[in-house]
C-alpha cells in the first residue's frame, strides 16, 4: 500500500484528511512541522507528501519542499502543497516569483474528491 505523509499543523485537517486517505486504502502517517516531516521521510519514505503552507512559521512548508528538493534520498517524493495562504492576511508572503519545489497545488477547504483524484496522479495503485 502507498504511504502519504501529511504535513500540516491543523489537527482537525489532519485528522479529515487521513480519514479519507486510510478509507481508499493508503498507509498515513503525520507531523506538524518541517522539521517533524524530515525526521518522518528519513526514517520511512514516503510515496507522496501533503504539505501545508504555514505551520510553525508562515512560510515552513515552503521552506521544507526546498530541503526536499534539494536532498538526493528524498527529491524523488512528490509533493502536494494544500494551503489557505491564498485567502489568508499572509498571502502577500507568499512568494510568487520564484520555483516553489512542488508537483501541484489544493487550496484549503480540500474536497474529498478533488484530494484523491490529485493523490491518484501521483501514486498508481
Amino acid at each position: 500500500m502507498a504511504r502519504i505523509l501529511v504535513v500540516d499543523d491543523d489537527p482537525d485537517f489532519v485528522e479529515i484528511t487521513r480519514t479519507i486517505l486510510e478509507a481508499n486504502d493508503y498507509v498515513v502517517s503525520t507531523a506538524a512541522n518541517g522539521d517533524q516531516a524530515l525526521k518522518a521521510m528519513r526514517e520511512e519514505l514516503p510515496d507522496l507528501v501533503l504539505l501545508d503552507v504555514m505551520m510553525s512559521s508562515i512560510l515552513d512548508g515552503l521552506n521544507l519542499s526546498h530541503v526536499i528538493s534539494e536532498d538526493p534520498a528524498l527529491r524523488q517524493v512528490p509533493i502536494i502543497m494544500i494551503s489557505s495562504i491564498a485567502d489568508s492576511p499572509a498571502a502577500g508572503m507568499f512568494p510568487t516569483d520564484e520555483y516553489v519545489p512542488i508537483d501541484t497545488w489544493i487550496s484549503k477547504p480540500v474536497q474529498p474528491d478533488d484530494l484523491l483524484k490529485k493523490v491518484a496522479q501521483f501514486i498508481k495503485k
